[in-house]
C-alpha cells in the first residue's frame, strides 16, 4: 500500500502545543508577572511578623495591619470591577500595579511599623486592579479550555515549592533580621515594577472602553453608583451565576474557619511538627502532578460532574480525619487538595461561562467583595471557635457545607450553553 494514502496523526509535540496555545499574548504577560511578584512575596513574608515587632510592633499590630489591608481591599473591589469594565482592563492593571511596586518601598524603608501601616493602605488602594486582572483572564482563555487554563493559575498560586523562603533565610543569617526583611522587600517592590512593565504591554479586550482619568477613578471610590452597579449585575447575569455565588460564599466560610487545622493535627492527632511537614510537601508535589489534568477533566467531562465529585471527597476525607492518625491524615490531606483545586477550576470556568464579557469585572469585584469579607470573620471566629468552644466544631461545619453545595449544584447549577459568551 501506498504510504501517502495512511492518515496522518498529529505528533505528540503538536498535540501538546494544540492544548496550551492560549498561552501566548495577554494570558503569558500576566501568568509571568504574577510568578516573578508570587517569588517575592514569599521571599518578604517569610520574616514579615518578626520584622513588624522588631520596628516596635507587636503581634496584635501584625493582625491589625492584615485586617486593615483586608478591609481596603475589599471596599475597591466594586469600583474596580465597575472601571475594568466603563473604561477597560489595562490601564488600571498596569498603573496601580506600578502603585503597589511604589508601595512597598515604604514596607522596604520604614523606620518604624507605622510607616508600614501607610505602606499597607497604599497597598490596599492599588488592590482595585484585581477585577481587571480577573476579567482578562476571563477575556483571554478560551471557553473550550478554560478548566485547563484556570487549573494552571491555581498551580501557580497554590504551589510552595519555590526556593523564595531558603533565599530569606539566607539574607536573614547574612544581614539580620531588619536589613534582611529590608532586601526582600526591595527585591518584591521590583518585581511588582517589572510586572507593571510586563501589563503594560497586554492588549486591551474591552474594544469600546471609554477614555479614564484619574479624576474619575477617585469618585468612583467615593461615590455610591459603583457599588449599586455591583450589586445590580446579580440580576443581569443567568441564575446560575448566582447561585454560584452563594455556593462559594457557603463553602469559603468554613474554609477560612479551619485556620486552627494545623494545631487540631499536632495536638489532637499527635502528628509531630516533622510529619506534618512530610503532609504539606506530599500536599505540593500532587498539586504540581495533579492540577493540570484535573482541569483537564474539567474541559472534558464539564464543570457540574467535578464540582460534584469535590464536594464529595472533601466532605468524606474531612469526617475520615477527624480522630485519625498520621498515616490517614498523610493519606487524605493530597486527595483533599486535588478535591479543592479541581473545585476552583471548575467554578472560576462556570464564573467566566455564564458572564457576559461587559459584566465580568463586576462580577469579579462584587464576588471578591463578599468573598474577602467573609473569609476575615471566618479566620477570626475559627480561632475563637477552637479556643473556647470545640477543636472540631470548625471541620463539622465544613462536612455540613460541603453536604449542603453537593445538593445545591445538583439542582442549580447549569452546565454552559452555547450563549455567544466567550
Amino acid at each position: 500500500m501506498d504510504s501517502s494514502n495512511k492518515p496522518s496523526h498529529p505528533s505528540f509535540f503538536s498535540r501538546i502545543k494544540h492544548e496550551f496555545d492560549f498561552i501566548s499574548d495577554n494570558f503569558l504577560l500576566l501568568m509571568v508577572g504574577s510568578i516573578i511578584t508570587d517569588f517575592g512575596i514569599e521571599m518578604a513574608y517569610t520574616y514579615y511578623p518578626l520584622y513588624v515587632k522588631a520596628l516596635g510592633g507587636t503581634v496584635t499590630t501584625v493582625g491589625l495591619l492584615g485586617s486593615i489591608r483586608g478591609i481596603i481591599s475589599a471596599l475597591t473591589r466594586f469600583p474596580g470591577g465597575y472601571i475594568a469594565d466603563k473604561y477597560g482592563r489595562k490601564r488600571i492593571l498596569w498603573s496601580m500595579t506600578l502603585l503597589t511596586a511604589f508601595s512597598l518601598l515604604l514596607y522596604a524603608f520604614a523606620p518604624s511599623w507605622e510607616f508600614i501601616l501607610l505602606g499597607v493602605i497604599i497597598n490596599g488602594f492599588a488592590s482595585i486592579y484585581g477585577p481587571a486582572f480577573d476579567a482578562i483572564i476571563m477575556d483571554v482563555i478560551p471557553s473550550q479550555k478554560r478548566g485547563t487554563g484556570y487549573s494552571i493559575i491555581h498551580l501557580l498560586n497554590n504551589s510552595s515549592t519555590t526556593p523564595a523562603p531558603l533565599i530569606a533565610g539566607f539574607l536573614y543569617a547574612s544581614f539580620g533580621l531588619v536589613r534582611g526583611t529590608r532586601i526582600c522587600f526591595l527585591f518584591l517592590s521590583f518585581t511588582y515594577f517589572i510586572a507593571a512593565l510586563l501589563r503594560y504591554r497586554i492588549k486591551e479586550t474591552m474594544v469600546d472602553a471609554d477614555t479614564l482619568d484619574q479624576w474619575e477613578m477617585l469618585r468612583s471610590l467615593t461615590g455610591t453608583k459603583t457599588f449599586v452597579e455591583g450589586l445590580n449585575v446579580w440580576r443581569r447575569v443567568p441564575r446560575s451565576l448566582l447561585v454560584l455565588l452563594v455556593i462559594e460564599i457557603l463553602f469559603a466560610f468554613p474554609r477560612s474557619l479551619n485556620v486552627s487545622m494545623v494545631f487540631y493535627f499536632i495536638e489532637d492527632l499527635g502528628i509531630t511538627p516533622e510529619n506534618l511537614a512530610i503532609i504539606y510537601s506530599l500536599v505540593s508535589f500532587t498539586i504540581l502532578l495533579l492540577a493540570v489534568p484535573c482541569g483537564k477533566l474539567v474541559d472534558k467531562v464539564g464543570r457540574k460532574i467535578p464540582l460534584l465529585v469535590g464536594f464529595g471527597i472533601i466532605a468524606v476525607l474531612n469526617t475520615v480525619i477527624i480522630g485519625s492518625n498520621f498515616t490517614t491524615v498523610l493519606l487524605a490531606r493530597p486527595v483533599i487538595a486535588v478535591a479543592y483545586i479541581t473545585i476552583s477550576s471548575a467554578k472560576s470556568s462556570l464564573f467566566a461561562d455564564h458572564t457576559p464579557q461587559v459584566d465580568r469585572g463586576k462580577v469579579a469585584g462584587s464576588r471578591d467583595f463578599f468573598l474577602l469579607v467573609t473569609t476575615s470573620i471566618g479566620a477570626i471566629l475559627g480561632g475563637h471557635i477552637y479556643d473556647t468552644i470545640s477543636h472540631t466544631l470548625s471541620i463539622y461545619i465544613l462536612i455540613a457545607s460541603a453536604i449542603v453545595v453537593f445538593v445545591l449544584t445538583i439542582f442549580f447549577v447549569e452546565e454552559p450553553v452555547d450563549n455567544g459568551i466567550c
